[in-house]
């Protein structure tokens, strides 16, 4: 292995541990949701609301990431965002609601600067043939992050670790990553420019988004994201209590196994998608078997299948979501490769940051006469969601075909 490429590696896998520990804060609330009721005095709908800032922040600043990582590199972005990320966290532990929600959105803005960076690195160091795997893999360490704020989070928080203790620790360790990133990450002689920052990043944002398949990307992201950061994220721990009656311990380690699968799914079917040269086929396949999955745990008998299994298969499956990542590259001028990440994470979560607090308060109104939430009010709220997958493969089926062998062959 050359020089370059020990570095490389070694940056990206760096970016990477800053990605799990971003999105281990970002799934960690959903094993907490009674205690942050209480701490801030608030409904779980406005709990819910509040956690949605993360969103608010995720998602615009994808659009300032991309095109800061194209002009830059990521030794000057990526741990700016890691401290953003720690102060939000610290914030957070206060227990105030403004401050909480300030803390939230910061680390929003924070988080984005970790998946932009990895994925910038991944396929600007390595050959375009792995670009899906890499990403995949990128996406990997992020979900098992995810995992991580559920396994091993709601554990802690059941054996009475006090919410706001776990909060500030992990505000420490951001303020620490961050510090390992600018110590780390290795120099990057900036691109050479004429013209100021804005321009640039308002020429290639236009561009990126200018492009009908870039939209088309963001949109099918997001519809396959959607259940997993919106229902498992925030609802699915109350959703196996208050839907099937499963023990709280049980409920957590269930609810994990989705972004477990995302551990299994997203490399896999990004090495699957660089082994066959095609983008589509894997997204729909994948796509399809996400619908099935949400269907089954919507509506199914409990108790037919194994109760880690469903989760664990629709995690795996819905992993799809991370090839329009691959594809918005592909379809893109390859100097507009940070801006076509950043812009498709805007799409996909600002999708997320809209329908969040809707299907939150659908909930809560379809709740609201009854005494207690049932199976069928979740049902009611978050059947949408499959109208959403299936929109999803019909959309993919108008994205562009950019796998090697379609490149090949053209």
């Amino acid at each position: 292995m050359s020089v370059a490429t020990s570095t490389a590696v070694i940056a990206w896998l760096i970016t990477a541990v800053y990605y799990f520990h971003q999105y281990t804060l970002r799934s960690a609330p959903s094993v907490m949701m009674p205690q942050l009721a209480e701490a801030f005095g608030m409904s779980t709908a406005a709990v819910a609301s509040l956690l949605g800032l993360f969103y608010w922040g995720y998602a615009p600043f994808g659009l300032v990431a991309g095109p800061a990582m194209d002009r830059l590199g990521p030794r000057k972005i990526v741990p700016i965002g890691a401290a953003l990320v720690g102060v939000g966290a610290l914030l957070f532990a206060t227990g105030e609601p403004l401050l909480a929600g300030v803390g939230r959105f910061l680390q929003g803005v924070g988080g984005v600067f970790a998946f932009v960076g990895a994925v910038f690195i991944a396929t600007t160091s390595f050959p375009a043939s792995r670009a899906a795997t890499l990403i995949g893999a990128t996406q990997m360490f992020g979900m098992a992050g995810g995992s991580a704020g559920q396994f091993v989070v709601g554990p802690l928080i059941g054996s009475g670790t006090p919410w706001y203790m776990f909060w500030a620790v992990m505000g420490v360790a951001a303020l620490v990553i961050g510090g390992a990133l600018l110590t780390l990450l290795p120099s990057q002689a900036p691109a050479s420019r004429q013209s100021s920052f804005i321009s640039d990043a308002s020429r290639a944002i236009g561009a990126v988004l200018g492009n009908p398949q870039s939209i088309l990307c963001g949109v099918v992201a997001g519809l396959l994201f959607i259940p997993t950061t919106i229902f498992d994220m925030v609802w699915g721990v109350r959703f196996l209590e208050e839907a099937h009656g499963v023990d709280y311990g049980s409920a957590v380690l269930r609810s994990a196994t989705v972004p477990l699968g995302w551990v299994i799914g997203c490399p896999l079917l990004g090495w699957m998608s660089d082994r066959i040269g095609r983008r589509k086929p894997v997204i729909v396949g994948g796509a399809v078997v996400l619908g099935l999955s949400l269907a089954w745990i919507l509506y199914g008998p409990p108790g037919v299948l194994p109760p880690y299994v469903l989760g664990l298969i629709a995690g795996t499956a819905s992993g799809a979501a991370m090839l329009p990542y691959t594809v918005i590259k592909e379809v893109n001028p390859p100097q507009y490769g940070g801006t076509a990440t950043g812009a498709v994470h805007f799409l996909n979560f600002a999708m997320t940051a809209t329908l969040g607090p809707i299907f939150g308060r659908h909930l809560m109104e379809a709740a609201e006469s009854a005494q207690s939430v049932s199976v069928e009010h979740y049902q009611s709220a978050f059947a949408p969601m499959l109208v959403g997958v299936a929109l999803a493969i019909g959309l993919t089926f108008l994205l562009k075909e950019t796998g090697p062998a379609a490149r090949r062959q053209s």
